[in-house]
């Protein structure tokens, strides 16, 4: 199985390092092309892959991914559709650009799977919602969710619900590196230094989210536990209803999916 992306930027990297770690496609059976020379010389050094600064050179693959940036994605359609046959599957990880104008742009015929990552990825932790078209057949899909899942989990979707999608996983990290960078300054002001208030703040994230995962429980019920009976986190909870932060963030999650149903 070859793979080819079309863009080596940041999401394109995660999902090479994922495939390699797993050892699903050996690194000469990948080219990726980048219009930045720079950037497909670095890509070329980190992981051993074949690159180039050509389009049509990566488009041969048996998988083609579409990483570039929305902007920039009609130009690399046109650069490489003459090159595409009807047996390739091209994977998007394109934010905003539905099957319907992939389809539009790249043929009625082929076999396209849209796709939203997220930039944990980049440690082997993403969650990547998984929209595949009718031309795609279920082996296909199964050897594509496999490359999702090797850099973390993927789900199969209808595309209805991407918009959701990019409110609660595309673009929620930047609100849990707020949420990290608050806890931290708080503790900061508490008198614990600054690496360390990083520290404490971003485990405590990283395991009351693995608890969640694991446990099966309602994230309700986990929250109860953790609130003694007049102790010092129901007091803490209390001031953030008082705040508005549950409020807050569903409203800051509806403004984000609104600017992506518009883009």
């Amino acid at each position: 199985m070859r793979l080819g992306f079309i863009g080596a930027g940041n999401m394109a990297q995660a999902i090479i390092g994922g495939v390699l770690k797993a050892g699903l496609v050996p690194a000469e059976e990948i080219t990726a092309s980048d219009a930045l020379a720079e950037t497909a010389e670095k890509v070329q050094k980190k992981f051993g892959i074949r690159t180039t600064t050509e389009n049509k050179e990566a488009a041969g693959a048996d998988i083609v991914f579409l990483a570039v940036k929305p902007a920039f994605c009609e130009g690399a359609i046109r650069s490489i559709k003459e090159e595409l046959g009807e047996d390739q599957v091209i994977v998007s990880i394109v934010a905003g650009r539905t099957l319907q104008w992939l389809q539009e742009m790249l043929g009625a015929e082929k076999k396209i799977i849209r796709t939203m990552p997220n930039t944990p990825a980049l440690v082997g932790e993403g969650i990547t919602a998984v929209c595949p078209n009718e031309n795609v057949d279920a082996a296909e899909l199964t050897t594509v969710l496999e490359i999702l899942n090797s850099f973390g989990k993927a789900e199969v979707i209808t595309e209805n619900l991407m918009d959701a999608v990019v409110a609660v996983s595309g673009s929620s990290p930047a609100y849990v590196f707020i949420m990290i960078e608050a806890m931290a300054d708080a503790a900061v002001a508490e008198g614990m230094p600054r690496a360390q208030a990083y520290q404490f703040a971003a485990q405590s994230v990283l395991g009351s989210a693995k608890m969640v995962l694991e446990t099966g429980k309602h994230p309700a019920e986990l929250k109860d536990m953790v609130c003694s009976p007049a102790g010092t986190t129901i007091d803490a909870v209390k001031l953030l209803e008082e705040k508005g932060f549950r409020s807050a963030l569903m409203e800051a999650m509806h403004a984000c999916a609104e600017k992506s149903r518009n883009l």
